[in-house]
């Protein structure tokens, strides 16, 4: 077993016996910024497309598998309505953060795609080629000012590609967005967990990316296995420090020409200026990252995860739910609305049902990637495990729900409102007072075993795709929501029973309405 077992059980257990560093106390006066800045690289704006509504309507947030491809337009869209800054929110929450927020310096800025703590760590790298509508070369997207950083001059598609080793799709094109994570952006508040919560923000922007692009009729795969240090050493991104987690192979417009072979040598040079004074270093999040690289350039052949696919709901009495509201409208204003609750859930009236069956198919449309080494059509890593606490016609209780079916499955009858709150470590959330709690759990020793360590980041790609894909339907919906990782992972495992099937809760998704009249600013940096 390799030392991705240890992490996973020591991030399961971390509600009992604390990971090390124990005694850890994040430093916010020198947090790093929450992006890469490059000092003198030329930048270029981006276009945004304009509003695409009319274009995506008709086809919602999780449309049909597109043949359709990118302009500069509409990459510039995509990148803005998912990472780029949208506008500055502040409203009367729970939030422990809530005191600062009026200040310029931390401000909140709000993005289409969800992060754990609201960290964005992760660098989104553009190479393009010859067949791109810019200079041949590596860009770096800067998120504040919805630009590209010019990194690198040159044609080094060819050496993308010979990282990505035949993954399909990649020879038909010259357009490529690679996913960086720098650690420290993360680790500064979380440290030895950090490793965890990036591996799930990669999996949020990646949905992201997909029901953006399939709601534009395009199709998005991406590449979780390839030459990592290959690639990285191409970025100039520091081996120990700094991972290459995602590659993305953008479908261009036009036909991409054969890439020349790139230079020996060939690599960013520029390196990006460190806002934090002291920069640290945690042995076990170094330790996870160079367990995960290890096999980086084997993709796994087809149908080695079966052995490791989610469990089907089971028996037990079952519930119908209703059709699910309807999630027909455009993907923008859907991410322009999402936002977390933080506290302000009420249970004064009870959710629709519809509602909760709309999040548990977004759910269940997110629960594959199209990545490279999901099989299509099968079943895929994660189940859902729903408390109801306050939904219209559905009994309390804790049940199991069908994929297949749409169901809710019967687990336990009774309220758990008191569990839910005695095992959640903050005080921004009184889960009792939400309607329902969705708790994703998978088979994380299970996948370990079947495609090596490196697995753990598929499995946490893939629950971070479904809190992206709840978040959004719950916009588009408008109910609240709210995703945390500060719970009893242990508790929450005995409670569904699962230790013989080795099932890990891995994160909560609550859902609800939420008290009228909220105490809200914004201010919109570019219109809706």
């Amino acid at each position: 077993m390799g030392f991705a077992h240890e992490y996973a059980t020591a991030v399961m257990r971390r509600g009992r016996n604390p990971m090390e560093p124990a005694d850890f106390v994040p430093d916010w006066a020198d947090r790093p910024r929450k992006g890469k800045f490059f000092p003198g690289a030329p930048s270029f704006p981006l276009p945004d497309g304009g509003c695409a509504d009319d274009a995506t309507l008709g086809r919602g947030l999780f449309g049909e598998r597109g043949t359709g491809a990118f302009t500069l337009p509409l990459l510039g869209a995509m990148l803005r309505d998912s990472y780029g800054l949208t506008g500055r929110r502040l409203a009367v929450q729970a939030n422990s953060d809530l005191g600062s927020l009026p200040f310029h310096a931390q401000a909140n800025w709000s993005r289409g795609t969800a992060s754990g703590g609201g960290l964005y760590p992760i660098g989104i790298h553009w190479a393009s080629g010859a067949g791109g509508p810019l200079t041949p070369g590596v860009y770096h997207y800067d998120t504040p000012h919805h630009r590209l950083d010019r990194l690198l001059s040159g044609d080094v598609t060819g050496e993308v590609r010979a990282c990505l080793k035949d993954l399909p799709g990649a020879a038909e094109t010259d357009q490529f967005l690679v996913l960086g994570v720098t650690f420290w952006q993360n680790s500064f508040k979380y440290n030895s967990f950090g490793y965890h919560a990036i591996t799930m923000d990669i999996g949020a922007l990646l949905q992201t990316w997909r029901m953006w692009s399939r709601a534009h009729g395009i199709h998005l795969g991406s590449a979780l296995w390839f030459d990592e240090p290959r690639l990285g050493r191409l970025l100039g991104l520091d081996p120990e420090e700094e991972g290459v987690f995602a590659v993305v192979p953008l479908p261009w417009s036009g036909t991409a020409p054969v890439p020349p072979p790139s230079a020996p040598g060939t690599r960013v040079r520029r390196t990006p200026a460190e806002k934090s004074r002291r920069v640290r270093f945690f042995p076990t999040l170094r330790r996870v990252h160079e367990a995960t690289l290890e096999g980086a350039a084997d993709r796994p052949a087809a149908h080695t995860l079966d052995p490791a696919l989610a469990l089907p709901a089971g028996p037990g009495d079952r519930v119908p739910l209703p059709a699910p509201d309807s999630l027909n409208i455009p993907v923008r204003r859907a991410l322009r609305e999402r936002r977390s609750s933080f506290g302000r859930f009420t249970a004064h009236v009870p959710l629709d049902a519809a509602r909760l069956a709309a999040a548990l198919a977004a759910a269940v449309a997110a629960s594959t990637l199209d990545s490279d080494t999901e099989t299509s059509g099968g079943a895929p890593l994660t189940r859902l495990f729903v408390f109801v606490n306050h939904v219209d016609g559905v009994p309390a209780g804790l049940y199991v729900h069908d994929r297949d079916t749409g169901e809710l499955v019967l687990v336990k009858a009774g309220s758990f409102g008191l569990f839910l709150q005695e095992n959640y470590f903050l005080a921004n959330y009184n889960l009792e007072q939400a309607a329902a709690v969705l708790v994703p759990v998978a088979r994380t020793h299970a996948v370990l075993d079947a495609v090596g360590d490196r697995g753990y980041r598929l499995v946490n790609a893939s629950v971070g795709a479904t809190a992206q894909a709840v978040y959004t339907a719950a916009s588009a919906t408008r109910t609240g929501c709210g995703v945390a990782l500060g719970f009893d992972c242990v508790s929450y495992a005995e409670q569904f029973a699962v230790g013989e099937q080795d099932e890990v809760p891995l994160l909560i998704m609550m859902i609800g309405n939420e008290r009228p009249h909220p105490a809200d600013y914004r201010y919109e940096i570019v219109a809706p």
